[in-house]
């Protein structure tokens, strides 16, 4: 118990340190506009709870070979969902920090967990995406404009943090999941994020 608090306690540490390195770098990440009008379509909202899935992302919306407009590896996200690669950031523009996703190994039982930033990993979905009389999903009210959110609202520094405590709790070496940099594609200061 006492080591899950030491390393919790650098990954945290660790994470403030980088969301420090990132923001001030944060202002080089541009988006880029997908339509000639100049609108530049940052995010997806993904059922059944409406959360965003990053199209700026190379790696999680590769380019429409037709189109050539990006296109999320997922079309549907739910607890049985099985994650082409972990983490993936999904975004509520309703919080200040994305969350985490991660398959959990089927020796602990399958699914999925998240990582959130002041909670840590628990398994999906979150409470509040549930509604309580049904069971059934509780998509959030998306604000106008979503779309079009910030690419920079969803930090870098938390994939670090959020890879090591899954790592430790379900022995995934971290060397087989997403960095920042894999993510992002090119990061500001992308040698110091992991």
């Amino acid at each position: 118990m006492n080591r899950t608090k030491g390393s919790l306690k650098w990954a945290v540490i660790g994470m403030v340190v980088l969301l420090a390195i990132f923001l001030a770098g944060a202002s080089s990440i541009q988006a880029v506009p997908l339509f000639p009008g100049g609108a530049a379509i940052n995010w997806q909202a993904i059922p059944p709870y409406n959360l965003l899935w990053p199209l700026w992302s190379p790696l999680l919306s590769p380019a429409d070979p037709v189109t050539g407009l990006p296109t999320p590896l997922l079309s549907f996200l739910d607890n049985r969902t099985l994650l082409p690669l972990q983490p993936i950031p999904f975004w509520d523009p309703a919080r200040d920090y994305p969350f985490f996703m991660y398959n959990i190994p089927e020796l602990f039982g399958g699914g999925l967990t998240y990582f959130d930033v002041f909670y840590g990993l628990n398994p999906w979905p979150p409470s509040y995406l549930i509604d309580p009389l049904t069971g059934l999903p509780a998509p959030i009210t998306l604000p106008a404009g979503f779309a079009n959110l910030s690419p920079t609202a969803v930090l870098p520094g938390l994939v670090f943090t959020g890879n090591l405590l899954y790592s430790e709790q379900y022995g995934v070496p971290v060397t087989n999941l997403l960095t920042a940099g894999d993510i992002w594609g090119a990061l500001p200061f992308a040698g110091f994020l992991l």
